[in-house]
């Protein structure tokens, strides 16, 4: 008997597939959300530091700059972490059964 055949039918499996679905589908979801965050930051940095932007469209100084990099750090730290917590839930799960 193979250790697949011990678990109930309802139970998710543990595959490289799964994780690989998750970390894409929250690397688009932590791209965006990190850009919009950072660009929310820079917003607040400019309006302390008086900076403003040429026109009046209310965009802040350097906003690409900060939508970048707040988008590569989402795209990284959201798949990390969610990885992370189903990794430690399955863990969990099965030291209880």
């Amino acid at each position: 008997m193979s250790e697949s055949d011990d678990r109930p039918t309802g139970e998710p499996q543990s595959s490289v597939a799964g994780y690989f679905g998750v970390g894409c589908f929250t690397a688009i979801a932590g791209f965006g959300g990190g850009g919009m965050i950072a660009v929310l930051i820079a917003k607040f940095v400019g309006g302390l530091t008086k900076c403003a932007a040429e026109g009046e469209t209310g965009a802040p100084c350097n906003w690409f700059t900060y939508a970048f990099f707040g988008a590569v750090a989402g795209s990284i730290i959201l798949p990390v972490w969610a990885i992370t917590s189903l990794r430690r839930a399955r863990r969990r799960n099965a030291n209880m059964n």
